[in-house]
């Protein structure tokens, strides 16, 4: 078969840019996921440091890990939002 009579893709500047917008999208959710994800590492890392130290502060510590874990989550959603608001606009 001759590779002349093989339809060609038509590469057009909304291909290109559509393209760039996905790749954007991956990168930027990607990154956002590892911030978060070392974030909450550093933070459950943390908590089980201060209750080996102090037993006692058990309760108080756990109640502050989990806004502190929640914030960190919110961030990650916003970056995957953010790239998709970026994507589809």
């Amino acid at each position: 078969m001759d590779p002349m009579l093989l339809p060609i893709a038509e590469v057009t500047d909304a291909g290109i840019t559509d393209a760039g917008k996905a790749i954007a999208l991956g990168v930027g959710a990607g990154l956002g996921s590892i911030g978060a994800g070392i974030g909450i590492g550093f933070i459950f890392g943390k908590e089980i440091e201060s209750v080996a130290r102090q037993p006692e502060m058990k309760d108080e510590l756990q109640s502050i890990r989990w806004l502190g874990f929640a914030l960190t989550e919110a961030v990650a959603f916003y970056t995957f939002i953010f790239g998709l608001i970026a994507f589809f606009l």
